[in-house]
This record gives structure tokens, C-alpha cells and sequence, in this order.
């Protein structure tokens, strides 16, 4: 099946990208979104060309749509972008949720009114094992950014491995971050062509919302 795979150059829906390829799902295109305010993604706070820079050294098209932070555009914008890209043959999407019903919900009523399959290939496995399963398939990923009354400012760059998941675990925190308590950046694995290596960043604090530390990455290469 010719599929789209929801991309925000974070772990979970790397995994979930890769576990889709794995069983035999051809992933034409990456849908990516990101804040048409700050031109990073709305989550993760990545800038756009990182985003773009994976998806180059995976070999996978990258499809990015800009948006606010009203939820009915952010909607409307991710139909319009499926909508463009379902001409080329496209039945199915991937998506990296674990296991949180209030977004499984959207995604399987947007699916259906887009007449796409959805597709979870982490859906209801336990969340330190989906965890476990990224680390030892050999992918790298760093925290780029945390909820700064859960997480210090340390744990910003921190790479995505079994001492931090002991750390989470200590601090009775999800191994996934599935309720945004932190983000993750993919810098390799078994899908890459080479491995992005950071050279230069800065750990900032933003204000909003939450508080949130995130990693500000200045510098990069490919090795």
C-alpha cells in the first residue's frame, strides 16, 4: 500500500515510519507541520531545514505545511496537504500515536472523511518498550526539548537511551513523553544514509502556556 507518513523528526513517529516500511507499506512522502510564526516544527520547535535534512538522508520526499495555532486550520491544512498528495495513489497513512484515545479518535474520524486507512504500528504496546524497541533497532535520538517544571534545563541534548529511560522511570515520567512532557530529534538509524551530528546550540527557556526548555541548534553536519 502507497502510504504518507506523519513526520515530526521526533522518535516515535520515526519508528513508526520505519515499522510501517517493515511490513511492506511503500512510504511515498513525510507530512510534516510547522508554525508559520517561529518556521519550526509546532511541537518539537525544529527549524524546517533540519526537518527537511532528514527526510533528504532517509530518501523520502518531505511535505511541509505551515500553520497557526488555531486547531480547525491546523485541521483544514492537513487535509488540504493529504488531499494534494492522494492523486499519486496514496490509500493509507502512518501515524506514531502510543496511546492517547483523544488524538486516535481524530486521526481515525480525519482518515475517514479523507477515505485513507490509518495506520498505528505503536498503538497500545507498553510505552518503555516502544522505547526499548527504537534503541535497540539502533536509532539516535537526542531531547531537543521538556517541560521545564518536570524536566531541568540537564536534560536538554540528552541522548534517547537506557539511562534515560532509567531517569524518566525515577521520576515516574512516560519513557515516550506522549503528553508533550519532552520532544525528540532523530539523528540515525537503520532508515539513514548518514548521521547528523550537532556541532553548536544553546539550551533557551521560552515562555507560554508551559515553560518549556528547548534546544536551539545552531550548527550541524552529516558524518
Amino acid at each position: 500500500m502507497k502510504v504518507i507518513s506523519s513526520w515530526s523528526g521526533g522518535k516515535d513517529s520515526c519508528l513508526a515510519c520505519y515499522q510501517a516500511m517493515t511490513r511492506n507499506h511503500r512510504v511515498e512522502y513525510l507530512l510534516n507541520f510547522i508554525s508559520r510564526e517561529y518556521k519550526r516544527c509546532c511541537f518539537h520547535g525544529i527549524e524546517a531545514e533540519l526537518l527537511d535534512l532528514q527526510a533528504r538522508l532517509i530518501g523520502i520526499p518531505l511535505i511541509q505545511k505551515e500553520v497557526g495555532p488555531d486547531m480547525e486550520e491546523y485541521e483544514r491544512e492537513f487535509k488540504e496537504g493529504v488531499s494534494q498528495l492522494k492523486p499519486s495513489g496514496i490509500e493509507g497513512m502512518v501515524f506514531g500515536d502510543v496511546y492517547l484515545n483523544e488524538h486516535k479518535t481524530w486521526v481515525e474520524r480525519v482518515c475517514k472523511e479523507l477515505a485513507i486507512q490509518p495506520i498505528e504500528p505503536l498503538w497500545g504496546k507498553p510505552p518503555d518498550e516502544v522505547v526499548e524497541d527504537f534503541i535497540n533497532l539502533g536509532f539516535k535520538a537526542i531531547v531537543v526539548s521538556c517541560k521545564a517544571e518536570l524536566l531541568g534545563k540537564e536534560f536538554i541534548g540528552r541522548s534517547v537511551d537506557k539511562d534515560f529511560l532509567r531517569d524518566l522511570s525515577r521520576r515516574h515520567i512516560c519513557p515516550c513523553g506522549e503528553n508533550g512532557e519532552f520532544h525528540t530529534f532523530v539523528l540515525d538509524g537503520p532508515i539513514f544514509r548518514k548521521r547528523i551530528e550537532i556541532t553548536k546550540g544553546r539550551t533557551i527557556l521560552r515562555e507560554g502556556f508551559w515553560r518549556h526548555w528547548f534546544l536551539d541548534i545552531q550548527e550541524y553536519r552529516t558524518i
